[in-house]
C-alpha cells in the first residue's frame, strides 16, 4: 500500500467525507424518537463509522485522507507505532498502519482478566511515539483511558486521529489538550448536516431540529430528559 502524499484541502476532505457517510448510511436523524447516547442522553443524531469496513472504495479513499491530513498536520516522521482503540478504532488503525508502514497495536478497554493480564496487543515500546485511531469523538473522554494505558508501557501519545469528530461539545478539544493529546479529524456534525441538505438527504422540518440540537446540544437534551 503507497503512503499518501497528496490530499485535498481540509475543506475539500470534510465536505467528501461527510458525502461518504451519508452515502452508506452510516448517517442516522431522528428527532421525534431521539437516539440515546452512551451517557445516556439523548440525541436527534447517530453515526455508525463502524459500517464503513464493509465499504472497499469509500474505507480508503477515508483512510488515505486521514493518513496524509495526520502526516500533515503532526509531521511525516512523527510515528512509530499507530495503536487502535477496542474495537471500533482496530480496523481503521490497521489500515493506517499499512499506509504508512508501521507496526500496529491495539488497546483494550480493560486488562482482559487472565494470562498475561495485558492493555496493550501487540508490540511497543518504551521509545515508541503513538498515534491513537479510532472511528469517532464525542467530549474527548474516553480516549484518555487508552492514552494513559499507552503512556504506562513507557511509550508517548500526544495525537489521536478520529474519522468523525461530533465538533458540538467546546470541551472536547480542551479536555484532551490538558492531557497532552491534539486531535485530528476529518468531519463533523456540522459538515454532515450540509451535505444532507445540499443532498436531501432528510425532510426539511427533520434537519430543523438537527441544527437545534447541534446549535445547544446541551439545551436540547436538558429539555427532553
Amino acid at each position: 500500500m503507497p503512503i499518501p502524499t497528496t490530499h485535498p484541502d481540509d475543506a475539500t476532505m470534510a465536505r467528501i467525507s461527510a458525502s461518504m457517510l451519508l452515502e452508506i448510511g452510516a448517517v442516522h436523524f431522528n428527532a421525534t424518537e431521539p437516539f440515546t447516547l452512551a451517557s445516556g442522553l439523548p440525541s436527534p443524531t447517530y453515526i455508525d463509522c463502524r459500517k464503513l469496513i464493509s465499504y472497499p472504495r469509500i474505507r480508503a479513499t477515508l483512510m488515505d485522507f486521514l493518513t496524509a491530513k495526520v502526516m500533515r498536520d503532526a509531521g511525516f516522521e512523527a510515528f512509530t507505532n499507530i495503536a487502535g482503540g477496542e474495537t471500533a478504532g482496530i480496523p481503521f488503525a490497521a489500515l493506517v498502519a499499512e499506509r504508512m508502514g508501521l507496526p500496529m497495536s491495539y488497546v483494550r478497554k480493560k486488562p482482559k482478566g487472565y494470562g498475561r493480564n495485558a492493555r496493550i496487543e501487540g508490540v511497543m515500546g518504551e521509545s515508541d511515539r503513538v498515534l491513537l485511531v479510532e472511528d469517532l469523538t464525542t467530549d474527548g473522554g474516553s480516549k484518555l483511558s487508552f492514552v494513559d494505558a499507552i503512556r504506562a508501557t513507557g511509550a508517548s501519545c500526544a495525537h489521536t486521529a478520529v474519522i468523525f469528530y461530533y465538533g458540538i461539545f467546546p470541551e472536547t478539544e480542551k479536555t484532551l489538550g490538558d492531557h497532552g493529546v491534539s486531535l485530528h479529524s476529518l468531519c463533523t456534525w456540522h459538515d454532515v448536516l450540509a451535505a444532507a441538505r445540499t443532498q436531501g438527504s432528510f425532510e426539511s422540518g427533520t434537519l430543523a431540529e438537527v441544527e437545534s440540537f447541534l446549535s445547544d446540544p446541551r439545551a436540547w437534551q436538558n429539555a427532553r430528559i
